[in-house]
């Protein structure tokens, strides 16, 4: 083997020690066995106008918020057609294409938006199918990584919806498939027309409701991606949190997003903005270590 040939062999056995190491931490998460992510993602929501409605009033600034995200190593953005409606897509496909290596885009279809801040859940198949091909044209993809059903609609039969879906991964079209908003129960029926790989659940430090759909996903290995992370700042303002920011010398927000990441290992939280310096400030919050006695305060 020549010298350089020797280099870069060292190089890459480097690359993945430390990448094995992340693992090991917990600061990396495979989603579906073979995609690496770290595990503090964004979620691209807030990058559209009022009521998730629109174009944001500052598009140049949108964008400038994606391409840092990258920069300070996220590789897991989430969106959906639904924001907007397409708006956030498209900002991301004109922000970040073509995108760098290792970037995990994660997006959802499954709700119409017959307004600002309104969401209807629609999951007939030949809807969903067009949902598919609509972001794989705004994204400028020939294959969605992660596709998330948004929402189970009640009036279409869960076989229907995700039977589509699984159409669409079996034409190569999607990589892994995830739900939103789901039971354990609902989960495991949807696993047995498909495999799941992730979960999206509305989850804070105030809001605990899915607790036992956390434990079912750490149990099955399934990446559980709590929306809301830090509950829009509504349910973040009790003694506890305030108590240990101002011990670590941090916000009651980067507080929240560290006791998520700490509180289970395949927890990846997406927390989104429209500021550069408001995601600066979040992704902060992975170099917090929260004290035993700290996570315990907060319950």
């Amino acid at each position: 083997m020549g010298g350089g040939a020797a280099i870069l062999s060292g190089t890459v056995s480097i690359v993945q020690a430390n990448i094995q190491r992340n693992v090991e931490n917990n600061s990396m998460f495979k989603i579906g066995g073979d995609l690496l992510v770290n595990r503090l993602g964004f979620g691209a929501m807030r990058i559209t106008g009022p009521g998730i409605w629109g174009w944001p009033k500052d598009r140049e600034e949108a964008k400038k918020v994606l391409r840092r995200a990258v920069e300070l190593g996220v590789n897991l953005i989430d969106t959906a057609d639904s924001y907007g409606p397409e708006t956030s897509e498209l900002l991301i496909a004109e922000a970040l294409h073509p995108y760098p290596k290792g970037l995990v885009i994660a997006t959802k279809g499954g709700l119409t938006r017959p307004g600002p801040d309104r969401w209807t859940p629609n999951g007939r198949p030949d809807y969903l199918k067009r949902c598919v091909e609509g972001s794989l044209k705004r994204l400028r993809l020939e294959r969605i990584d992660l596709y998330q059903l948004h929402r189970i609609d009640p009036k279409v039969p869960m076989q229907e919806s995700l039977g589509a879906l699984k159409e669409m991964r079996d034409a190569g079209k999607i990589r892994h498939l995830g739900l939103s908003e789901v039971d354990s129960g609902e989960i495991a029926r949807a696993r047995q027309i498909v495999p799941i790989v992730t979960v999206q659940n509305r989850y804070n430090a105030g809001d605990r409701k899915w607790e036992n759909v956390l434990r079912y996903c750490e149990k099955e290995g399934l990446g559980f991606m709590p929306w809301s992370p830090v509950g829009g700042g509504r349910s973040l303002k009790d003694k506890a949190l305030k108590t240990v920011a101002k011990e670590q010398h941090a916000t009651i927000y980067q507080v929240a997003i560290a006791w998520l990441l700490q509180h289970s290992p395949v927890m990846l939280p997406i927390p989104g903005t429209s500021s550069v310096a408001h995601l600066e400030e979040n992704v902060a919050a992975r170099s917090l270590k929260l004290t035993e006695a700290q996570i315990q305060a907060l319950g």
